[in-house]
């Protein structure tokens, strides 16, 4: 439950730390949020505003499956 209604969410993680970043709405069961769906959100805050060049960052924006569609 979120202010703005009932949502299913995934949670959006940093390929190189594993942290947190944000999430992406999966769907939403009220008519008026269903825009939402497919959406995604990155806190500003958990990400890191200078990026070191000298390594390689990858970032996959594949769909991916969840554990429970694995099964």
């Amino acid at each position: 439950m979120m202010i703005s209604g009932i949502h299913t969410v995934a949670d959006i993680f940093c390929c190189c730390c594993g942290q947190i970043v944000g999430w992406k709405y999966e769907a939403a069961y009220e008519k008026s949020q269903k825009y939402k769906e497919g959406k995604f959100v990155l806190e500003r805050g958990r990400i890191v505003d200078e990026i070191d060049f000298s390594s390689e960052v990858y970032i996959d924006t594949r769909p991916s499956m969840s554990d429970s569609e694995d099964a």
